[in-house]
């Protein structure tokens, strides 16, 4: 776990455990993809972005194959989980990304540019688009469900921008009613971190294969390459399920380490 203190992420190699997992999820993936309406599908028809999408069950299980495996245990360690939530079905397919009907010149090209890069769980409200900590994920676990070259819109990540986003955010509540964090406008704490972040931490793809897991800091930046030409994968995409587990409350997802 060097690597998820030193630059916000794990690898996980595929293991059988979870390799086994990945076949199971993929398959009940393939039925939610068939049953997905075109409105389901963002970024003019290139990404599925599939928010409890994933039939699981509460122990993590899909079709009676169990959610184990090194990755899981070293989660586990960071934040014991009783309950796992649906996961989400991260689907991206070539071309990604091309404009939405409602997304800004400068969303659509910070997409294009910077990844749409973010920090999980600071959600943006209002027209004002105002973020604040409305979900205080515990850590971000992403498990592979397909084989894709490395071009197929990879996971991104800044190296070692969980420190500097880390410390940005303590500041920002320092004084603050630890039981009102949630409402709590952090936007402006944000964008300058960010900022930070473009201009002292390198940028790193985060490649997958089948069965391989990956470990997020939840204070990691991060975000979806756009699809390099030529790049191949399977005729549904390339697929990452995300666990998400959450904090009770915001203090601790500032507190922890």
């Amino acid at each position: 776990m060097q690597d998820f203190d030193d630059n916000g992420w794990a690898i996980f190699p595929p293991a059988p455990a979870t390799v086994d997992w990945a076949c199971a999820a993929f398959n009940a993936t393939q039925k939610v993809l068939a049953a997905a309406a075109s409105e389901d599908w963002r970024c003019g028809g290139t990404w599925f972005v599939g928010l409890d999408a994933l039939p699981n069950l509460a122990d993590g299980s899909v079709a009676g194959v169990a959610l184990s495996g090194p990755a899981i245990d070293a989660a586990q360690r960071i934040h014991p989980v009783s309950v796992w939530h649906r996961a989400q079905l991260s689907v991206v397919r070539p071309g990604y990304p091309q404009r939405s009907a409602t997304e800004s010149d400068s969303a659509f090209g910070f997409r294009l540019r910077r990844d749409a890069a973010h920090v999980d769980g600071i959600l943006a409200e209002g027209t004002a688009k105002r973020r604040h900590i409305r979900e205080p994920h515990a850590f971000v676990l992403g498990i592979a469900l397909t084989d894709a070259d490395q071009g197929a819109s990879p996971l991104v990540g800044w190296e070692g921008s969980h420190h500097l986003m880390q410390r940005a955010f303590r500041q920002t509540v320092k004084g603050a009613d630890h039981a009102t964090l949630a409402d709590l406008d952090v936007t402006d704490a944000y964008q300058a971190a960010r900022k930070d972040v473009f201009e002292r931490c390198a940028r790193r793809i985060l490649h997958l294969r089948k069965g391989a897991c990956i470990l997020l800091h939840r204070h990691l930046l991060h975000g979806v390459s756009p699809w390099f030409e030529g790049a191949q994968a399977p005729a549904v995409g390339r697929a990452i399920a995300y666990f998400r587990p959450e904090f009770a409350a915001v203090d601790r997802w500032i507190a922890a380490p």
